[in-house]
């Protein structure tokens, strides 16, 4: 892979990973009610997703994603109902201030907050677009593909975990604001929104004209 092609390629992962998405509203949700060291397994399990994605379309199953209405549909939707989902829980939260859980919930909300990055990143329709349609052009067919494949996978991975993070450590900095009676249930609300946004806008998602 030369530096130039590199080079395009990281600019594209800039813009894609420090543009907020579900996966960046979640860190921020969760670096406000949790902290951002607790945060941290939400951002990998967005990370997880991401190189499962990264994987699918390295062995050619993005093609058949692009190409098959019925499995891209599929998880489409799959996405959009679990968006959703959040966006009504969070909306519907009775919270009026935030508050750290304590350590006797340590073990189980990391977990938890794990699977919760892993489902917002399988459905993320950034990363699904990103990783069918762009990522495999930035691939040399000639050249041997692993190599360029640790690249570009580890370049993706330092630039999405940096930013969920960066915007989890600034949600907790603010965190102590928000914890004034009846901020917490402001901010659920707008966060809420957002998520159920998200999710309508995923469900107007479709395979590009070539791939129809």
């Amino acid at each position: 892979m030369s530096l130039h092609t590199w080079f395009f390629y990281v600019i594209a992962v800039l813009v894609l990973t420090v543009t907020p998405g579900p996966s960046v509203l979640m860190c921020v949700t969760n670096g406000v009610n949790h902290g951002a060291r607790r945060t941290f397994f939400s951002a990998m399990g967005s990370v997880t997703a991401v190189l499962a994605i990264m994987s699918f379309s390295a062995i050619g199953l993005g093609a058949v994603l692009a190409a098959s209405e019925h499995v891209f549909s599929a998880i489409k939707w799959f996405g959009v109902a679990y968006l959703f989902y959040v966006g009504v829980t969070t909306l519907r939260s009775t919270t009026s201030s935030f508050a750290l859980p304590d350590r006797g919930t340590e073990r189980k909300s990391r977990r938890s907050l794990y699977l919760q990055g892993l489902l917002v990143g399988v459905s993320n329709p950034k990363a699904l677009l990103f990783f069918t349609a762009f990522f495999p052009q930035f691939i040399d067919p000639a050249a041997p593909q692993l190599p360029q494949f640790v690249v570009l996978g580890a370049t993706f991975v330092a630039f999405e975990l940096f930013w969920l993070m960066f915007y989890a450590s600034f949600a907790a900095r603010i965190a102590p604001w928000l914890r004034t009676e009846g901020r917490a249930r402001w901010f659920n609300r707008a966060s809420g929104s957002v998520f159920i946004g998200a999710s309508a806008l995923l469900a107007t998602v479709k395979r590009s004209a070539s791939n129809a």
